[in-house]
């Protein structure tokens, strides 16, 4: 990942089949008449990613998956592992998003053995962290997303290509946000767990936002100090919406 232009990416979720490529056909024709000022990655699940990077080569847009195993193979049925998205042609990963932390009961040594293989195989890792609002309002926040940083991120990740997302989880499709004050504290929580992980060369590796982020609420969110992108729900399955995110950066 380059670190020097703020980075926006669509999380499609379990959304998308053949017809939705038309909304990456869209987006693409919207980005080759009007230039984005920020880098512009969809992640599509994974029947799509194909398919995506074919429908995407030659723009900016970068493809990603949304999970993969730590295994690089093996008798795991259902499972993806880093390698098999890099060949289907992504180039990022998701690792750590609060869905799978918390339906799936996956900690902390999971999404770091997860960065691990998916640098390895050649994918720069997003990967997630958030706190619930019980432990939001037991002002626990930054005490948890601190404590997920450090034990998310592998020391391998120094000098290497990745981005942290804070996705606060009860803002996550809820349509709620934590203010702007509340999302500064929390970057710049995350960015000074970052460097005591991993040392100051990666003062520059973005953090992104995630948890409602709108066409109406992108600008001021994508300006908050610390913020150096998005990573989008929803509103990343149009290309009118996630156009209007994309110019707010």
């Amino acid at each position: 990942m380059q670190q020097s232009m703020k980075l926006v990416a669509g999380n499609w979720k379990m959304n998308g089949v053949a017809a939705a490529l038309a909304e990456v056909e869209a987006l693409r024709a919207a980005l080759a008449e009007a230039p984005a000022s920020c880098r512009v990655a969809l992640c599509p699940p994974a029947t799509l990613i194909e398919r995506m990077a074919r429908a995407a080569s030659g723009s900016p847009i970068e493809i990603g998956g949304q999970d993969c195993r730590a295994e690089t193979h093996g008798a795991f049925t259902g499972d993806l592992s880093a390698s098999m998205l890099k060949d289907a042609g992504a180039g990022l990963v998701i690792l750590g998003h609060s869905e799978r932390r918390q339906g799936y009961g996956e900690s902390d040594a999971l999404v770091a053995a997860k960065a691990a293989a998916a640098l390895d195989a050649g994918l720069a890792p997003i990967v997630c962290v958030g706190e619930t609002l019980e432990q939001r309002e037991a002002g626990r926040a930054v005490e948890i997303v601190r404590s997920q940083v450090m034990a998310s991120l592998p020391l391998a990740l120094t000098g290497r290509d990745f981005a942290v997302a804070y996705e606060p989880v009860w803002a996550i499709g809820t349509g709620l946000t934590p203010t702007l004050e509340q999302i500064e504290e929390v970057h710049r929580a995350v960015r000074s767990a970052m460097i005591e992980r991993l040392g100051l060369g990666i003062s520059a590796t973005p953090i992104l936002y995630g948890g409602s982020v709108k066409p109406d609420n992108a600008r001021d969110i994508l300006a908050v100090p610390e913020v150096g992108g998005a990573l989008v729900g929803g509103a990343s399955l149009k290309a009118a919406d996630f156009l209007g995110i994309i110019r707010g950066a």
